[in-house]
């Protein structure tokens, strides 16, 4: 499967994707190192962006769609965004009912797994990060500065 392309805009401070709809993760899938099988509906955002300290991927499961492993990582923990749908998510063997609006943080260690069981499709944002790098950077880290926003 040929990866489908995404608007890219870029300036000197920022770089911007448009995915052009949700639906559209139908065309993006990851192949995990060392396996066959592809798995459809994730986008991941760290080359388009040039992201540099996290890693953002876009996902849809489709209805009775899983993540058929159970997986675990060495030193990033992940961030789970649900947008759209319904689903369970596991997490050392304990499963979560998720929806719209849920939002679950899972350290490196913690063994994990979701499938999709309703019958619509589950849309979610998984933000990776390396586990204790940001201890006291939050609203403190921005600077004010002059002037205002010009809309037109």
């Amino acid at each position: 499967m040929a990866e489908a392309r995404i608007e890219i805009k870029r300036g000197v401070n920022f770089t911007a994707a448009h995915l052009r709809g949700w639906a559209r993760l139908e065309e993006f899938s990851f192949q995990l190192p060392g396996m066959k099988d592809r798995y459809p509906g994730k986008l991941f955002m760290k080359e388009p962006l040039g992201l540099t300290g996290v890693e953002i991927s876009l996902n849809r499961l489709p209805p009775g769609g899983e993540i058929p492993f159970l997986h675990r990582h060495r030193e990033n923990e992940e961030l789970y965004i649900f947008i759209k749908g319904r689903g369970r998510f596991q997490v050392d063997g304990e499963v979560l009912e998720v929806g719209e609006g849920s939002v679950i943080r899972v350290a490196p260690d913690g063994v994990r797994a979701w499938r999709n069981d309703s019958e619509e499709d589950l849309y979610f944002i998984v933000i990776q990060a390396k586990v204790g790098s940001m201890p006291d950077a939050y609203i403190a880290d921005g600077v004010s500065v002059e002037g205002k926003a010009q809309w037109d």
